[in-house]
């Protein structure tokens, strides 16, 4: 019988990959650089040069079909549940995948997270964001040293939240936390994060909720519920919110 979630899931990493490549040959060319909400959220024309062949592609083979994503991160949500994730690192060449109840995998490797459980041994990767309110600078920065002063073993920056969440997919690092970002950029990877064996939780340590700008991925719920106790939350507009 016809599985039509996977041929989306089959589609959609084939646009992934071929996404990957028009940034690819961007990179050999100069580029012009706009700026989104800041001066510190860029966009370049390759951005939306992406963006819009994404979603041309998407709304020519699936006009009834909406996939939230940015970049080259794809997820495929119905009724705000995540059920199939991926996310192509073009530079590394590493597709991650993963569906719901399927396992996660990177180049056809079956991903597992590190499970580590003492927070003093642990690697965290988070990013400043976007935001240049003082205010939520100011609460920033004291998260990072509530957690550096637990102590954990470090802090990490990559650059997006979708390549953040499949780090600690692999193991190579032990949680991700953020606020301030969308569900576009946590829906690709999140499923990828728990089918390989991870958390989502909310940075309050209450159970994830995908419209809500803010998440701690972990690769256990010891990990995860000891970040969260550390962190002052920044209050956020909702995606779903309607005024």
């Amino acid at each position: 019988m016809a599985d039509p979630w996977q041929e989306c899931m089959d589609y959609a990493v084939g646009l992934a990959r071929r996404a990957g490549e028009i940034i690819r040959g961007a990179l050999k060319e100069e580029i012009s650089v706009m700026t989104k909400s800041s001066p510190v959220d860029l966009v370049t024309e390759t951005d939306q040069k992406v963006e819009n062949f994404i979603i041309s592609l998407i709304k020519e083979k699936y006009p009834s079909h909406r996939f939230p994503f940015v970049a080259v991160s794809i997820g495929f949500v119905v009724n705000k549940k995540i059920e199939f994730g991926i996310v192509y690192s073009c530079i590394e060449d590493k597709m991650y995948t993963a569906r719901k109840g399927k396992g996660a995998f990177c180049n056809g490797q079956k991903l597992q997270v590190s499970g580590q459980e003492d927070i003093t041994k642990s690697l965290l990767v988070t990013e400043l964001g976007s935001n240049r309110d003082p205010e939520a600078i100011k609460i920033i920065l004291s998260n990072m040293e509530r957690l550096l002063s637990i102590p954990i073993h470090g802090i990490r920056a990559v650059g997006t939240a979708a390549v953040n969440m499949c780090l600690v997919a692999t193991g190579g690092a032990d949680a991700y936390y953020e606020m301030g970002i969308h569900c576009w950029d946590m829906a690709g990877a999140g499923i990828i994060i728990t089918e390989a064996g991870g958390v989502l939780l909310d940075v309050t340590g209450g159970p994830f909720d995908l419209m809500s700008r803010r998440i701690i991925a972990a690769s256990s719920r010891a990990i995860g519920e000891r970040i969260a106790k550390a962190l002052q939350v920044i209050p956020l507009r909702r995606d779903d919110a309607t005024n």
